[in-house]
Parts: structure tokens; C-alpha cells; sequence
């Protein structure tokens, strides 16, 4: 049953950003910092731990997901840290994340031809 949950839940947020792709003059990456902003949002609500329970790998894996970790960094952080949590706290919940993004991406470019094409 958890793994149709998570599959229902990750295949409705992507019905979600086609929808918005398609139905919208937005562009991608506006959509995808909608998703994170909404995250933090749900953080901020005190919706997206009990989704995160729910859904599990369905909503953690998204960008919704990373929004979510950096909303619970910062509340955990302002309330150890008092106001510098607001900055500490997002950082210290999302450096997996952009950590492995960074190397992957370095990886990536190593690995790729990047020249420009000649004219």
C-alpha cells in the first residue's frame, strides 16, 4: 500500500507541473521554484510532515520534498538558534541535496562534450 500511495502522490504532482506547462504561459523553471516555495509553504502550515507520512517517497522525492526539508531546517533551527536559524537552518537541511547536485553536475560535465558547435 505505501508504494501506491507514493506512486499516486508523485504521478499527481507531475499531472500537476504538466498542467501548468501545458496550460500556462509559465516556464519550467518558474514551475519548479513554485513547487519548492510550495513546499516550504506546506513546512510553514504544518501540512507537509503529515503528507510526508502518508505519502512517503511520493512527496520527499519531488521538489515539493526539498521545499518541505528547507521549511522544517529553518523551523528547527529558529527555534534552537533564535532569528540566524532563518539563515542557518535552510542551509544545514538542504546541504544533502545541493551537495550531491553539485558533484553529480561536475560529473556530468566532465563526462560530456561541451564545445560549441562551429558555424
Amino acid at each position: 500500500m505505501n508504494y501506491l500511495l507514493a506512486f499516486l502522490a508523485g504521478g499527481v504532482l507531475c499531472a500537476v507541473a504538466q498542467l501548468l506547462i501545458d496550460l500556462t504561459r509559465l516556464t519550467p523553471a518558474r514551475i519548479l521554484v513554485a513547487f519548492v516555495v510550495a513546499g516550504v509553504a506546506f513546512s510553514a502550515f504544518g501540512w507537509y510532515v503529515p503528507l510526508r507520512e502518508l505519502f512517503g517517497c511520493g512527496v520527499t522525492v519531488p521538489l515539493l520534498g526539498f521545499g518541505g526539508a528547507i521549511g522544517e531546517g529553518v523551523k528547527e533551527a529558529v527555534a534552537e538558534e533564535g532569528a540566524l536559524g532563518i539563515l542557518s537552518g535552510s542551509l544545514t537541511a538542504a546541504s544533502i541535496g545541493t551537495t550531491a547536485a553539485l558533484i553529480l553536475g561536475l560529473i556530468a560535465a566532465l563526462i560530456g562534450n561541451s564545445r560549441p558547435k562551429q558555424l
